[in-house]
């Protein structure tokens, strides 16, 4: 397999992560704290960040034909080690996985996407939109609502179904504002995000086809993906 060239930077071939990523990640949340961290700094370079890097390049071959209007960046789209501890009682300085997110080209975090998280023990690959700010979930909720029928061809489809089970996420007890109780798609518009995915175990991560594997799902959330972009009016 080829180098990967972006940007002027070169991000060596994937073939899979390294069980050492998984390693480091057990001991970082055995050792999370500075002083452990700067000592085997080089350790998650090489066998976390690097790695993410190169598979983020892979994928971004492997979907550019599916969905070119999804950024993915090896260096954008990677979420930093460090936590944000300002907020919280857990005071830990890191964070015990490895994931990145990709939104549309020009709409970061304004946009529906994808995403990817791996730890020790468990994998998830998933897309939609997250927690949306109450402008967007009132396009959505609007877009569901005039839009029904292509709405539930997506997320009630047999394939949809047997490879995701349902939306994600939490759910209002009563009707949204603005929409009777009585609503056809009422149980659809109660939702407060809008994702699907899926939880792998961990050792899927260390295969060549990860990528392969992973794009097939993106292929399959791309519907619903592009639903709620026209509905947020990105892209």
């Amino acid at each position: 397999m080829k180098e990967f060239n972006i940007d002027q930077a070169v991000f060596p071939p994937f073939d899979g992560f390294p069980q050492a990523a998984i390693r480091f990640l057990k001991q970082l949340k055995k050792n999370n704290n500075r002083e452990w961290f700067q000592q085997h700094k080089s350790e998650y370079d090489n066998f976390v960040k690097l790695p993410m890097q190169s598979f983020i390049a892979a994928l971004r071959v492997s979907m550019e034909t599916i969905a070119p209007e999804i950024d993915i960046h090896p260096t954008r789209n990677i979420f930093r080690i460090y936590r944000d501890t300002r907020f919280g009682n857990d005071k830990t300085p890191y964070k015990t996985n490895v994931a990145a997110v990709f939104h549309l080209h020009g709409h970061w975090q304004e946009s529906a996407g994808y995403y990817v998280h791996i730890e020790p023990g468990a994998i998830y690959i998933g897309g939609g939109i997250y927690m949306p700010t109450n402008d967007q979930l009132k396009l959505i909720r609007s877009a569901i609502s005039d839009r029904a029928r292509e709405f539930c061809s997506i997320v009630e489809s047999k394939s949809f179904k047997l490879k995701f089970g349902t939306l994600e996420g939490e759910k209002l007890k009563r009707a949204p504002l603005g929409f009777p109780h009585d609503h056809p798609s009422i149980e659809w518009l109660k939702h407060k995000s809008y994702y699907a995915g899926v939880d792998w175990n961990e050792k899927e991560c260390f295969e060549r086809t990860f990528v392969q594997k992973v794009t097939r799902i993106y292929g399959d959330l791309l519907p619903l993906i592009r639903f709620l972009n026209s509905a947020l009016k990105k892209g």
